[in-house]
């Protein structure tokens, strides 16, 4: 992520605020690594050769972070670039190749670290959609795409319908609503680092609560009367 403080449109003279996390180069290698585990896991469940666990893993890890840094300009991606982060994908894939028959049974614990990986993406996506002087909204838009974006890509190159538009699940809405207030506390000027861990911790905390009670998003609606399909 870039460390220089960059121009905030016609608010030149306003105090850009730190847009970097505690730790926030450890914490997005953790990311890298648990959501290419899950790539990884879904790719043997369709029983891929090695090779096709490993473009899954890289995929599902930094599918998002290539998708931000091409709509922002932001060339080329670190998906591509920064070898730290390739080489963690990567390893991710192979950790869930070996032990796999292992860590299938601890999927609950994978889902829960998944639900972490998102809330990073995003707040590091909008973060640095803001950086490159994006708008509010493209700057929302960048980070919901970070945040889901590796796991739309698996989906689809193991041929589903991508788990974020289907089940119903309470994944991107708490992404796209603390990307959403991220962006309110850029535009008043009051954005720290506090309040970006706080941020990171309000996505973790929907998301732990939407899978703890079963949340999801309401159904097609199915005219007066009925209401929606469960």
């Amino acid at each position: 992520m870039c460390r220089e403080a960059v121009r905030r449109g016609p608010r030149d003279d306003a105090r850009v605020p730190p847009a970097d996390l505690p730790m926030q180069p450890v914490l997005e290698i953790v990311g890298v690594y648990v959501a290419a585990m899950a790539g990884a896991l879904a790719a043997i469940r369709k029983q891929f050769d090695v090779f096709g666990i490993l473009v899954l893993g890289w995929a599902a890890g930094l599918g998002g972070g290539v998708m931000r840094d091409v709509l922002i300009g932001a060339t080329p991606p670190v998906g591509v670039s920064d070898w730290r982060l390739v080489v963690t994908a990567l390893f991710g894939g192979l950790t869930m190749y070996f032990l796999h028959p292992r860590l299938e049974r601890a999927r609950r614990g994978i889902i829960l670290l998944d639900a972490g990986a998102l809330a990073l993406f995003t707040v590091v996506g909008a973060v640095k959609g803001l950086e490159h002087g994006t708008t509010l909204v493209a700057a929302v838009i960048v980070g919901l795409v970070t945040g889901v974006g590796g796991g739309v890509l698996r989906d689809i190159l193991t041929g589903e319908v991508p788990v974020v538009l289907h089940h119903r699940q309470l994944y991107a809405l708490p992404a796209l609503l603390g990307a959403s207030v991220l962006a309110v506390l850029w535009s008043l000027d009051v954005l720290t680092v506090v309040w970006e861990v706080v941020v990171v911790l309000g996505i973790l905390a929907l998301r732990v609560l939407a899978l703890r009670y079963r949340l999801s998003a309401p159904g097609p609606w199915r005219g007066t009367g009925a209401g929606w399909t469960a």
